[in-house]
């Protein structure tokens, strides 16, 4: 299975931002990009890839434990940036970061624990991938236009492992099919 740990926006933010996103795809070379749809939005935590269907209940017993030793906590989504000179525009966060980037932390060790072949750390940027390019593009216009967007906050109150099933079919714009297999509360009294 290929997995991955992630925070996911309740469902009155992703409509939020699924407004925001409407007002972008009308700013001009808007149809260059790919975007992505709301079914895949999503903070991801640790990205494990394929993962040997033995090592699933290990990596979801260490993800429980991560989860429990991470209180809830509040975030918003908020402004914009990109990666890759333009290959990935993205919203990003405001709240409690130091509790996000803990919980990637924990949500990465727990991979590794679990026997998942991780990769490489690299320091966690929360960020929500919106578009991406295959060659760059110039997306400074939607940054712009996201640094006014601010969605409501709210309480993270769980930890979910996703499944993505990336598209076979071969047909242009079919995008990945996101399925939560697993939602982990956060706390001690989860």
């Amino acid at each position: 299975m290929r997995l991955f740990a992630a925070v996911v926006p309740p469902e009155d933010v992703i409509r939020e931002l699924a407004v925001e996103v409407e007002e972008l795809r009308r700013l001009p070379g808007a149809d260059a990009l790919r975007w992505t749809g709301r079914p895949g939005w999503h903070f991801t935590l640790a990205f494990y890839g394929e993962v040997d269907d033995e090592l699933v209940p290990e990596l979801t017993a260490r993800l429980e434990r991560a989860a429990s030793r991470s209180e809830p906590f509040g975030l918003a989504l908020c402004g914009g940036g990109q990666f890759g000179h333009g290959r990935a525009l993205w919203t990003g966060a405001d709240g409690d970061l130091h509790t996000l980037s803990l919980l990637a932390d924990r949500t990465e060790a727990a991979g590794r624990k679990a026997g998942v072949a991780m990769g490489e750390h690299r320091r966690y940027k929360a960020h929500l991938t919106l578009a991406r390019s295959r060659t760059g593009a110039d997306v400074r216009p939607y940054v712009e236009a996201l640094g006014r967007f601010r969605s409501r906050a709210w309480t993270v109150g769980e930890l979910a492992l996703v499944r993505s099933n990336l598209p076979r079919s071969g047909v242009p714009g079919e995008r990945p099919r996101y399925e939560v297999v697993a939602r982990r509360p956060l706390g001690a009294a989860g």
